[in-house]
């Protein structure tokens, strides 16, 4: 039978490729049978390997044996420099690894990695094989480094081979060694989140508050990675929570970045400081806004952070809120209290920022607030403890105690208010001209407005809600007040037959 290659994707012979298959498998009988038929031991696939690959990486003793019996090289290199002993060592093969030994394998190679023999052993946690290396070979180095400047140590600590960092330990390598990027195995450890392994380098004394070469500490790694426990270990072993990178960025950062809640707890009650700001000016709290983190956002507030601090755009983190929608982070910034008059670059407040963004409900809230504000300095002293601040909300309002009344405003704005009528109640009731031109930028037309009159009409229903007034006759003098009695007239005596209707809407 013509031998035909066994793949258009290898290069392998039909024969060959049963040779590698036989190998995988330990089937020596089959593997005789080939060879006597004259196949080529040192035979390669398209990754360069040969039936000695495979056979020393599966651990079959036999036919490693049989393959060498019949001379094959021992030494050559698959495409990722890896031979036989590197492979036998790699998977933990001691037998294997011996007999390559033997049979006079170069002990001192390393593959296109610049790993050797330890550190292949070391990645995969194989300490018997680390313990014969140790022992019985000479030509392998203890702090070898490979071509990222990492040893066996650092390997073995970055996948968290534990019994193998305490043999290395034992043997006195230098556990202090840095790679090309600044880290130790302290470093690797916590980024990978090997709790077990960190606590032993840090029961040796390695140095908790290190930096790399971006100034990152294990503290750092293991909060940007969500290693929680980790975290806390190196917390309670003495590690600087406030520390920053070259970019300014704290652990608090790393969490509100990716909405590690119980983390930023756990940094909270450690201490961190709650306003440190990164190299785009940002604080925690607008990292959390931007990234649409509302469980972070919560916590910051409640840790009392400062909601006024500008980022590198001059925007606050209501402004980030407003630019993008958020409406549930919104309403808790504009519960806890904020400054907003604050401008950003471009010399806009967050109504604005809201307006520009289309987010209508949004830019609805922010007037709320502002006319809350306004009312609860100038009646309620800001008193916290108030029932209104308890009940707050500035969200849309569909609760069924103001069903009445809503549908009463829906169909003035939409029936009876002439086009410019909105404004001037708006006027009357106190709306400022950036609340006025906030409304108007919302474009829904040549009848637009009928919703801005519709808009307004409910902001100024929240007030009265706050404040705990009548809502037919704040609408009846405000109507009065702008020369249109006739429809002020035709709201009280609709209320006064109405014996459905509240007069007075139910407080929230």
């Amino acid at each position: 039978m013509e031998d035909d290659l066994a793949s258009e994707e290898d290069t392998l012979l039909l024969s060959e490729k049963e040779l590698h298959d036989a190998a995988k498998r330990n089937d020596t009988r089959r593997m005789a049978k080939l060879i006597k038929r004259g196949v080529d031991v040192q035979a390669k696939n398209n990754l360069d390997r040969t039936a000695l690959h495979w056979a020393a990486g599966a651990g079959h003793e036999q036919a490693v044996r049989l393959l060498l019996d019949h001379d094959a090289s021992v030494n050559d290199e698959d495409c990722f420099g890896m031979n036989a002993l590197l492979l036998s060592a790699w998977f933990g093969h001691l037998r294997i690894l011996q007999i390559l030994v033997n049979a006079g394998a170069k002990v001192s190679c390393v593959n296109k990695h610049g790993r050797n023999l330890l550190h292949c052993a070391a990645q995969r946690g194989h300490i018997k094989v680390i313990e014969y290396i140790m022992e019985d070979l000479e030509e392998v180095w203890l702090n070898k480094k490979d071509k990222v400047d990492r040893t066996a140590f650092h390997l073995a600590a970055e996948n968290g081979q534990l019994e193998v960092v305490k043999f290395l330990l034992a043997l006195g390598c230098a556990h202090s060694l840095k790679d090309k990027e600044k880290n130790t195995a302290l470093h690797l450890a916590a980024k990978n989140g090997r709790t077990e392994v960190l606590q032993k380098l840090v029961e040796v004394g390695m140095d908790l508050d290190e930096k790399n070469t971006e100034g990152l500490t294990a503290l750092h790694l293991a909060a940007e990675g969500g290693h929680q426990d980790c975290v806390k270990l190196l917390l309670e072993a003495g590690g600087d929570v406030n520390v920053q990178t070259q970019k300014k960025m704290t652990c608090l950062h790393y969490a509100a970045l990716n909405g590690y809640e119980d983390m930023a707890r756990v940094l909270l009650d450690a201490g961190i400081q709650t306003d440190a700001l990164n190299y785009q000016n940002a604080s925690a709290m607008h990292v959390a806004v931007l990234q649409n983190h509302p469980a972070i956002v919560k916590l910051l507030i409640d840790a009392e952070c400062d909601l006024d601090i500008p980022d590198q755009r001059q925007q606050s983190p209501l402004h980030i809120a407003a630019e993008h929608g958020w409406q549930d982070i919104a309403e808790m910034i504009l519960i806890a209290g904020v400054n907003l008059k604050l401008t950003d670059k471009q010399g806009k407040t967050s109504v604005d920022v809201a307006a520009r963004s289309n987010h209508i409900n949004l830019t609805d809230m922010i007037i709320k607030a502002d006319r809350f504000y306004k009312w609860e300095k100038d009646t309620l002293n800001s008193d916290s403890d108030s029932w209104v601040t308890k009940h707050l909300t500035f969200k849309q309002d569909h609760r069924l105690e103001t069903q009445h009344i809503r549908s009463v405003m829906w169909r003035l704005a939409t029936k009876y208010l002439k086009p410019n009528e909105w404004k001037k109640l708006a006027h009357y009731w106190k709306f400022t001209e950036a609340h006025i031109r906030a409304i108007e930028h919302q474009w829904a037309g040549t009848k637009s407005y009928r919703e801005h009159g519709h808009r307004m009409l409910l902001i100024w229903l929240h007030g009265v809600v706050m404040a705990g007034d009548n809502p037919i006759k704040g609408l009846y003098e405000g109507l009065v007040g702008i020369g249109r009695r006739d429809l002020a007239e035709s709201i009280r005596k609709q209320a006064n037959t109405d014996a459905t209707s509240p007069r007075r809407c139910t407080t929230m």
